[in-house]
């Protein structure tokens, strides 16, 4: 990311700060663990995901007395704990917070790092370090956690005074939350936690440097909207920012005064209600149609809170190819990077929504181009057969539990054929119920996000779809879900096969399925009782609505294994590259 930094505090930079903002009435520490841990309380954190180990054991030691005010959850590998406070963040806002020991543990959270990274998602991570004179002899358990987190954080700091470490972890804390989120990390020495200290650490700030713009120039702001209300063929594409921004009802309210239909990206979803009759869903690779025929035929393209990543433009020469391009983003770095940006609006999402609907007098002229909108949903309809003599359809599934549960209902995923089909047959209608893995696509993701997306929201439903492959990467941490009583309920959308590979595989490769299918598969129902989980079986139609109940209803974690069509394919489709408006609906036409 672009405001990325890797520092080493100097002591008398922070002991000058702590002397000038020390908090009165701070619990007393004595040591650098227990400074962590304080500013971790500052901070307001109530929970954190880790697994324990040497060199972070000192830090631990220092949870102990605290365990009232911040409750631990053990996972059962270190990628699980950096997913699990992933989608903590996302749902509170605030970052989830990861730990973990040296070398193994630390380099076991890269993958979360990586995700939270590329999905600009709040997560802090701890990491125990071999103490500072052994740094670079190879002691044991020895890693550069910094050297091999750098690319993957926002942010990320070597600690090396117990005296600053706890302002340390206060100022990784904001960073992560402020500006364009994303994960940071400090590594911590164990000479450092181990060290005395009696310097209470301050409430966490952000730092002098970091310069957070907040609104667009006022300037751009008018020529933008002058652009949007000449418009004929206007188009909202509503981002992962404008949830993150917590900006989905000023999005709402400004498309739904001016009448502007709504696309939004895969992490956009839920920012806009898809049961509106302005919205035309998700776009990009395995968007719908006519998300992908309004992008590829407006005029203005007012895109909020987006990086133009390429599952969403596919080729960027024929992405939005007639429309003059609106480019809201907190991120200067983003502006002109993959699709340049006719009118570029620096800023917070909600603040410059704001902007522009205080600037904007008239809706667009745009009767004709709402008409069309609409005759496209008619022509490419999100639609699938369920013949009697073919296996029990994934779709069907997936709006059969979405008919079962509340709207505020959390879905989290794993990557492949499954995520898509929860993303394109769920209507979400509000922000913050759609939990995946984005830009990294990592496999294995769905089922430690759903405990942390339970943690953050213990009131609301969790709903995690799978895949068989998918699940089979971290479904060790269906024993976290077991010892901490979490109430989510895992639907295995069961192909016996890494289905998307599979069918990239029969699409562009000939159908030579080298290591995409299994002989076998284990019963994911009896795995689930031997975890302690409730577990259930379906592969009839008729048994789906009262098996997905039951699981719900289960007071405690539960996972249905789901046996669905091997050869089902994932549709519509624009092969990777190519022109959004060239979708497939088949494998014979891409």
């Amino acid at each position: 990311m672009s405001d990325h930094v890797s520092t080493v505090h100097t002591d008398e930079q922070t002991t000058t700060t702590t002397e000038a903002q020390s908090d009165e009435g701070a619990s007393p520490v004595t040591n650098g663990a227990e400074a962590v841990v304080a500013a971790l309380k500052n901070a307001g954190v109530e929970h954190l995901f880790g697994v324990q180990g040497g060199a972070i054991m000192p830090v631990y030691d220092a949870l102990h007395a605290k365990q009232e005010q911040l409750r631990h959850v053990t996972m059962a590998h270190e990628q699980g704990a950096a997913h699990a406070a992933d989608a903590y963040g996302q749902l509170t806002g605030e970052p989830g917070v990861c730990m973990a020991t040296s070398g193994p543990g630390a380099t076991n959270l890269t993958t979360g790092l990586a995700d939270a990274d590329m999905d600009s998602d709040p997560v802090i991570a701890l990491t125990g370090q071999v103490p500072t004179d052994l740094v670079g002899h190879d002691a044991f358990q020895e890693t550069d956690t910094v050297g091999v987190t750098r690319p993957v954080t926002k942010a990320n700091y070597f600690a090396s005074d117990a005296e600053t470490v706890g302002d340390m972890v206060g100022e990784a804390y904001t960073l992560a939350r402020e500006g364009r989120p994303g994960p940071t990390l400090v590594d911590l020495p164990k000479d450092v936690t181990n060290g005395t200290t009696d310097s209470v650490p301050v409430s966490p700030t952000t730092p002098e440097y970091h310069d957070i713009p907040e609104t667009a120039a006022a300037s751009a702001v008018e020529n933008a909207v002058r652009a949007l209300s000449n418009a004929r063929k206007p188009l909202i594409l509503s981002g992962g920012g404008v949830i993150k921004g917590d900006a989905s009802e000023e999005l709402r309210a400004f498309a739904i005064e001016h009448r502007i239909p709504v696309v939004t990206t895969m992490p956009g979803i839920g920012s806009f209600p898809e049961d509106h009759e302005l919205a035309l869903e998700w776009a990009g690779m395995h968007g719908t149609g006519y998300a992908n025929m309004a992008i590829s035929h407006c005029d203005c393209l007012l895109a909020i809170g987006t990086r133009f990543d390429d599952r969403l433009t596919g080729g960027i020469e024929t992405f939005a190819p007639e429309a003059e391009i609106i480019h809201v983003d907190i991120d200067a770095s983003e502006i002109s990077k993959n699709v340049h940006a006719d009118y570029p609006l620096i800023g917070d999402a909600s603040r410059v929504i704001e902007q522009l609907q205080a600037a904007m007098d008239e809706e667009p002229a745009a009767d004709q181009w709402r008409e069309q909108c609409q005759t496209w949903k008619e022509a490419y309809p999100m639609t699938y057969a369920t013949p009697e003599d073919e296996p029990l359809k994934p779709q069907f599934v997936v709006e059969a539990m979405d008919e079962l549960t509340p709207e505020d209902t959390i879905v989290t995923t794993g990557v492949g054929q499954h995520q898509m089909w929860a993303a394109q047959y769920w209507t979400y209608t509000e922000p913050n119920t759609w939990i995946s893995s984005h830009g990294l696509g990592t496999m294995g993701y769905g089922l430690p996000a759903a405990i942390g997306a339970k943690v953050a929201a213990p009131d609301r439903d969790v709903v995690c779809f799978d895949g068989d492959g998918s699940l089979l990467m971290t479904i060790q941490e269906l024993s976290v879900a077991v010892r901490e009583g979490l109430d989510i309920t895992v639907i295995v959308l069961n192909n016996e096969a890494v289905g998307m590979v599979r069918q990239w595989q029969d699409a562009f490769f000939d159908r030579r399925r080298m290591a995409s299918e299994y002989q076998w598969v284990p019963d994911f129902a009896t795995l689930a009782e031997a975890f302690g989980a409730k577990g259930f079986t379906v592969r009839e139609y008729e048994a789906v609505p009262d098996t997905l109940e039951a699981a719900r209803a289960y007071d405690g974690p539960s996972v249905v294994d789901a046996f669905i069509d091997p050869e089902e394919n994932v549709y519509p489709m624009v092969a990777s590259g190519g022109n959004n408006a060239e979708f497939a609906l088949s494998e014979d036409q891409l």
